[in-house]
């Protein structure tokens, strides 16, 4: 669950990661106030959001088990070791 929420936070910083390379290019000054107008954060926060946005759908329909599949949990079988769980079809 961790890593799929430093995922998408990652994913959403991308926008302002690639805004600031392009300052540096430019050598517009990363940290000058002036060079993250309030519209300029505003776009790239919208960008982030469908970013992010989009990986949640492609997430939600690429990954998991397959439809109608039974997950069989954790057990101890006959001779005392740990079977993992497992999804059958």
């Amino acid at each position: 669950m961790i890593r799929t929420v430093l995922t998408e936070i990652g994913v959403f910083l991308i926008p302002f990661a690639v805004y600031a390379i392009f300052l540096i290019a430019t050598r517009a000054g990363v940290t000058l106030p002036a060079s993250w107008p309030l519209d300029m954060l505003a776009k790239l926060t919208l960008a982030a959001l469908v970013l992010v946005i989009a990986s949640f759908v492609l997430l939600a329909e690429y990954t998991g088990a397959p439809p109608n599949s039974t997950y069989v949990p954790a057990h101890i079988d006959e001779h005392g070791r740990l079977v993992p769980g497992a999804e059958h079809e």
